[in-house]
């Protein structure tokens, strides 16, 4: 399996940051209640599940996702303003040095390499040369489709010029893997990028 595997794509959120998982969850705890409770909502309240998969697919933007959102978390009790909510939920998160470095070794040893991700508020990807990380970059707001959709997959392989099967998919969400999976495109379940370096190497043969 190994040997055919050229090209990478990969996440931005949780892989080339830290965890928005528990950046949403830090927001949560600052919210003096549940910590739990922005994840909790937008993982089971079905109205905020709409409004984020409108909001990744472009269909809404950030301030009115934060307006919507702030209106679920005050259903809840917790009494925040929706102007700056999603900077707010995001404080927390940092860039992954380390990621960036192993990014950097992949396109230096010639791997073809596309960035994969949803979109969420606005700002997320400041601080980031997108353009120098990838060869390709696919945002779920541009495209109108998101993560796990296989369609959002295509695109990026299309814009690449290989075949699904030549690719790798780094992700933290098994859910997003399994999409990827679907379009016969190899998985890394993301938790550090030296495990992940690790796995390219063991799993699929790509080295840097």
């Amino acid at each position: 399996m190994g040997g055919k595997r050229a090209a990478v794509l990969v996440d931005f959120g949780g892989v080339i940051t830290s965890s928005v998982l528990q950046a949403f969850t830090d927001f949560g705890a600052s919210l003096g209640g549940d910590p739990r409770l922005p994840l909790d909502l937008l993982a089971r309240d079905q109205p905020t599940r709409t409004l984020l998969a409108d909001h990744e697919r472009g269909r809404i933007d950030a301030e009115a996702f934060e307006r919507g959102f702030a209106e679920r978390l005050r259903a809840r009790g917790a009494d925040v303003p929706a102007e700056g909510l999603t900077a707010r939920m995001l404080a927390s998160i940092s860039i992954d040095q380390d990621m960036l470095t192993l990014l950097a070794d992949l396109r230096a040893a010639g791997r073809p390499l596309g960035l994969v991700s949803n979109s969420f508020g606005t700002g997320t990807y400041d601080g980031v040369d997108l353009a120098a990380v990838a060869d390709v970059v696919v945002i779920s707001s541009e495209v109108g489709i998101r993560k796990p959709s296989r369609r959002i997959y295509a695109i990026a392989c299309e814009r690449l010029g290989i075949d699904p099967e030549e690719a790798v998919m780094i992700d933290d969400l098994q859910q997003n893997l399994d999409g990827a999976a679907r379009l016969g495109i190899g998985g890394v379940l993301h938790t550090s990028a030296a495990d992940t370096r690790r796995q390219l190497a063991e799993h699929f043969g790509i080295t840097t």
